[in-house]
């Protein structure tokens, strides 16, 4: 309205004129005379002058008059306390401890296997048999010579009772027998690990080595089998929250593959820290009843670090900071009936962010009426206009 105003006295005091100066140049300019023309302009530039200073007197008055027009108008929201969980972002891979590469334990022929791929199987349940190079014939002559040391000790013993024969007849008896007995033992052991057992109960994963395959004992990968019943997250963090992160803390996983999100804890956070990257290892539960989760699937982590139940949030956009590094928002007070009230500029201390949010830990109090849109346009005692009123921070 100022610049209006301007424009219509500019054209009122040209048009009362107008005539009377085109007239009178017209009639100078005519006359072909230098020193009149120069008067004749020089008259009208001082009637500019005189012109453009009660334009100016003009001007001022509309301001002091209509101080409306130059209130900024300003949305806010109330602050109000609320809990407050803030959440640290990592990534894991999900692994199980039952889930092993099987080698066998003797060197020699894979003679046999007894299940297949998807199998499911208990666990001591026979998965491949390896040829024994001659190990149960071993076995069986060793028997029969324990078997004789056994009659022949029990026989002995039976006279030692009764008081017949020398006791040392009777201790070469029971050496060998005892002797006997333990070689055979030791065969046993021997032949028992040219059959492949299942360690616990699973699934065959994968059959690696081929019947009729040769095999170094503890070198030959045989079969891959997994259990999905114990799964768990394994990640990193760093050490800084070895503190926050502990045992027990709520997690959020989200498997973005599958479109899956698991609510669980920290089952276990490690209390080595890793020289080499500075982080310590945290291990969290996922239930798998479906077995739809699987080893080595990458997952997103959110781990609640750090809780306020009485936590003040406000946008971080309407934060600003000032040349000493201080950070500030704006405030309304003496708000009057016609939604009208005064910025205040506010120092304030924050904590820790999530998403758009952050903490404030000073300056703000609760119940406290925060300018949001246009936070940055006002000035510090600045009447403003509220046009919106949010009664509560949504972030």
């Amino acid at each position: 309205m100022k610049h209006i105003l301007s424009i219509i006295a500019i054209t009122f005091l040209l048009t009362s004129c107008g005539e009377e100066k085109k007239n009178s140049v017209e009639k100078v300019l005519e006359g072909n005379n230098l020193e009149t023309i120069r008067t004749k302009r020089a008259e009208l530039v001082g009637q500019q002058e005189a012109l453009n200073a009660k334009i100016k007197l003009l001007d001022e008055r509309i301001t002091d008059l209509d101080t409306t027009k130059h209130i900024p108008l300003i949305t806010t929201f109330t602050a109000k306390q609320e809990v407050f969980n803030h959440m640290l972002e990592l990534q894991g891979n999900v692994t199980t401890k039952k889930l092993i590469v099987i080698t066998p334990e003797y060197n020699g022929i894979l003679i046999n296997i007894y299940v297949k791929e998807g199998q499911k199987v208990s666990k001591g349940q026979i998965l491949a048999k390896i040829d024994d190079g001659g190990l149960g014939q071993q076995l069986s002559q060793l028997q029969i010579q324990a078997d004789l040391a056994k009659t022949t000790f029990d026989r002995q013993s039976r006279l030692w009772e009764q008081k017949i024969g020398s006791e040392i007849q009777y201790l070469q008896a029971k050496s060998s027998y005892e002797g006997q007995t333990q070689a055979v033992n030791q065969l046993k052991q021997q032949l028992a690990k040219t059959t492949v057992r299942a360690p616990f109960s699973g699934t065959i994963d994968d059959i690696i080595t081929e019947q009729g395959s040769v095999v170094g004992a503890g070198q030959t990968p045989l079969i891959r089998i997994v259990n999905l019943d114990n799964m768990y997250i394994e990640t990193e963090v760093p050490e800084r929250y070895v503190s926050n992160v502990v045992a027990g803390k709520n997690v959020q996983v989200e498997f973005s593959v599958l479109g899956k999100t698991i609510d669980t804890k920290v089952r276990q956070a490690s209390d080595f820290i890793n020289p080499a990257n500075r982080t310590f290892k945290v291990e969290i539960d996922i239930p798998n009843k479906e077995k739809t989760i699987k080893p080595n699937l990458t997952a997103k982590l959110k781990i609640n670090d750090y809780t306020n139940e009485n936590a003040l949030l406000i946008p971080q956009s309407i934060i600003s900071e000032n040349a000493d590094g201080e950070q500030y928002v704006y405030v309304v007070n003496n708000k009057n009936k016609n939604e009208e009230g005064v910025a205040k500029r506010i120092i304030i201390k924050t904590g820790k962010t999530q998403g758009d949010v952050i903490e404030v830990l000073e300056g703000v109090e609760n119940g406290a009426e925060i300018i949001n849109e246009g936070a940055r346009s006002v000035k510090d005692g600045q009447t403003v206009k509220v046009l919106t009123y949010e009664t509560e921070n949504n972030g």
